[in-house]
């Protein structure tokens, strides 16, 4: 039975998050050997100096940890002078040291965009105040 162009076998395609077996295979043999062959790289690096392929393979056995969320509340920014509340209650929560000052500046960028978004829509309700102000104007003005 031949393929109609167009129709695929799959039309979901593969599941999203599914991992290639090849790379699954290679996993498990790291992790079977992770400790010997993490010992002889200590090893090779102390003897030979090399500490970029010490690097290397470290980054490769022992990922850098990504990003994770950040558990600490903020109250709704629904104008710019929300967002001053939110900016204060997170330079407070360095100082009593409920999150980290890196998490402190990327929740602040979120802060600043969430302030930036309700205050162009304080702007743009204000200019459509503006324009139906206007048309009833115009309007009252035609006989």
């Amino acid at each position: 039975m031949p393929f109609e162009p167009g129709l695929s076998g799959n039309p979901a395609g593969r599941p999203r998050g599914s991992r290639n077996r090849r790379t699954m295979a290679a996993e498990k043999l790291l992790d079977d050997n992770v400790e010997r062959i993490m010992q002889r790289i200590i090893t090779m690096a102390a003897d030979e100096g090399d500490k970029t392929m010490l690097r290397a393979c470290f980054d490769r056995l022992v990922p850098r940890a990504k990003h994770s969320p950040v558990a600490f509340p903020l109250p709704p920014i629904a104008s710019p002078t929300d967002a001053i509340a939110a900016l204060c209650t997170i330079v407070q929560g360095v100082s009593e040291g409920e999150i980290t000052a890196i998490e402190a500046a990327e929740m602040a960028m979120v802060v600043r965009s969430g302030s930036q978004i309700a205050s162009e829509s304080n702007l743009e309700q204000r200019i459509r105040k503006i324009e139906e102000t206007d048309a009833a104007k115009d309007k009252s003005k035609t006989p």
